[in-house]
C-alpha cells in the first residue's frame, strides 16, 4: 500500500479535490451507500432479536461488525488489487477516495444555505435549511436558534467531516478512512439515546467516541491556533476550550464547539429538542456578544483554517515518520 510521500500527495490532492469539486451530485456518495448497508443490515438483524437489553446490545455489536467487515474489507481489497496491478491507477483511486470522503466544501455549502435562506427568505426558510444538517427539531427555533444550530454544526463537523477522516487517511490510507466513515455513519444513524436505539446503537456510539478521541482534540487545538491566525479572539478560544471542552454528553463534540464558541465570542449549545423531547444540555462559551448571520461565514473560515492546519500537521508527521 501507499507509504510516505505517496500518502502525503494523496492527502493534499484529495483535500484540493474536495475544495474544488465537493461532492459530485451525479456520483453516488460512499456515505449514502454505507447508510443503505447499515439500514439493510438492521432490517435483517432486528427481527431475530428478542427485544431484551442483552439481545439488543448483541444485535448492535453484530451490526457494527458486519458493516465494518463489508466496508473495510471491500475498500481494502479493491485498493490493494489496484495498487498491485497498476500503481498509478491505485494512486489516482486513493486521491479520489480521499477527496470524495471529505466534507469541507459540502459543509460550507449547506451552512451557507442557512445564511442565504435567513437573509433572503426569512425565518421559516432558515428553519427548513438548517433542518437539512441537524438532528434536532427545528420547527420552533428562533432566528438565534437557527444561527446557533448552523454554527454548532460547522464546529462539530470540522472534526467529523474533515479532520478526523484526514487523520485516519494519514494513518492507514483510504481503507482506514472508509472504516472511520462507516463508524461515523453508524453513530449518526443508530447512536440515539431513545427507546429504539438506546441499546442497539450503543456499540456504534461508543466506537465513534473512540475513533474520534484523538482527532477531536487535535482539531480543537488547531482551531484555537487558527483563531489567532485569522485575527479572531484566540485568547478567549483557548480559555473556553480549556474550560468547556468536556461540557457535552459526547467526550468529543465540545472539543471543537468550545474552541469555536470562544473564537467567535458566542454562547453555544444549551437545551435542544429531539423528536419532540427537550434535552437539557449545558451551554458552551460566554455570551460576549449576540450571534448574527455573519457568524456562519466566520465559522466556515475557522473550519477551513483549522482543517488546513491539521492537514499540514499530518503531512509533516508522515514526512518525519518516512525520514526516521
Amino acid at each position: 500500500m501507499m507509504q510516505g510521500m505517496y500518502r502525503i500527495l494523496a492527502l493534499l490532492i484529495g483535500f484540493l479535490l474536495d475544495q474544488i469539486f465537493g461532492d459530485p451530485e451525479r456520483i453516488p456518495h460512499p456515505v449514502v451507500l454505507i447508510g443503505r448497508l447499515i439500514a439493510a443490515l438492521e432490517k435483517k438483524i432486528r427481527p431475530r432479536l428478542s427485544g431484551d437489553k442483552r439481545s439488543l446490545l448483541l444485535g448492535g455489536v453484530l451490526e457494527v461488525f458486519l458493516t465494518l467487515l463489508v466496508v473495510f474489507g471491500l475498500s481494502f481489497g479493491v485498493l490493494r488489487l489496484t495498487w498491485h496491478f497498476c500503481p498509478p491507477a491505485g494512486f489516482v483511486l486513493e486521491c479520489l477516495c480521499c477527496g470524495h470522503l471529505l466534507a469541507a466544501r459540502s459543509l460550507k455549502r449547506e451552512s451557507m444555505r442557512v445564511y442565504t435562506a435567513l437573509k433572503e427568505e426569512g425565518l421559516d426558510a432558515g428553519r427548513a435549511s438548517v433542518a437539512r444538517i441537524v438532528g434536532r427539531d427545528t420547527q420552533k427555533l428562533t432566528e438565534e436558534g437557527v444561527l446557533k444550530a448552523a454554527v454548532e454544526t460547522v464546529a462539530e463537523n470540522t472534526s467529523d467531516g474533515v479532520t478526523a477522516p484526514l487523520f485516519w487517511m494519514a494513518l492507514g490510507g483510504a481503507p482506514l478512512m472508509f472504516f472511520y466513515k462507516a463508524v461515523n455513519t453508524m453513530d449518526s444513524m443508530l447512536g440515539y439515546k431513545n427507546e429504539k436505539y438506546r441499546y442497539f446503537g450503543r456499540c456504534a456510539a461508543k466506537l465513534d467516541d473512540v475513533v474520534n478521541l484523538l482527532p477531536a482534540r487535535i482539531t480543537g487545538l488547531m482551531m484555537v491556533l487558527a483563531a489567532f491566525i485569522l485575527g479572531m479572539n484566540g485568547k478567549n478560544a483557548w480559555r473556553i476550550f480549556r474550560r468547556d471542552r468536556y461540557k457535552h454528553a459526547s467526550p468529543n463534540s465540545a472539543q471543537t464547539e468550545s474552541a469555536m464558541a470562544g473564537a467567535l465570542e458566542l454562547e453555544l449549545a444549551g437545551d435542544a429538542s429531539y423528536f419532540g423531547e427537550v434535552h437539557h444540555k449545558p451551554t458552551i462559551g460566554d455570551p460576549i456578544r449576540r450571534i448574527e448571520a455573519e457568524d456562519i461565514k466566520r465559522a466556515n473560515r475557522l473550519m477551513l483554517a483549522a482543517s488546513i492546519l491539521c492537514l499540514l500537521l499530518f503531512c509533516i508527521l508522515l514526512l518525519l515518520w518516512d525520514l526516521r
